[in-house]
């Protein structure tokens, strides 16, 4: 009787341990799908001329250094206009994401140049608090196109 008790014990850990672990790709997928979202959502915000609700999806960290109000005026007063982004990957590790983006933009280059139109490659640092995920800014403040990038 003891020898069953024991492998009954053994079974269910082994049951525990299984299901345990086919939980873990789900959750990184979930998270794979939100950071998508998250990163095009905010560019969509940008692009559409609302960096007041894009705010909003700054980590909490960078929220405290830097005020919504001056937020928008600093967002607002860059020369470059956005049109369009493109979602290109993601590198995670634990509750850090590298996400690889393609934003389209245009500038006034003034003069006979006029509009010029180009692309940028961006990766954005995102990170997970409080089981959210953050965009986190360069310390240099948000991607400044056709300037330079985020690493």
């Amino acid at each position: 009787m003891k020898s069953k008790k024991v492998y009954f014990v053994q079974f269910v850990a082994v049951l525990a341990l299984a299901v345990l672990a086919g939980c873990a790709p789900v959750k990184k997928d979930e998270d794979a799908a939100v950071i998508k979202e998250k990163s095009v959502q905010r560019w969509d915000l940008l692009i559409a001329h609302q960096p007041d609700k894009a705010y909003d999806l700054l980590s909490p960290g960078y929220r405290q250094t830097k005020d919504r109000e001056s937020y928008v005026k600093e967002m607002a007063a860059r020369p470059v206009r956005w049109s369009k982004v493109h979602y290109t990957s993601q590198e995670c590790e634990a509750d850090v994401c590298k996400v690889h983006l393609t934003v389209d933009y245009s500038l006034n280059m003034g003069g006979p140049a006029g509009q010029v139109k180009s692309s940028s490659f961006l990766v954005e640092t995102w990170v997970k608090s409080d089981g959210r995920w953050w965009y986190l800014p360069s310390q240099l403040g948000p991607s400044k196109l056709g300037k330079d990038k985020e690493s």
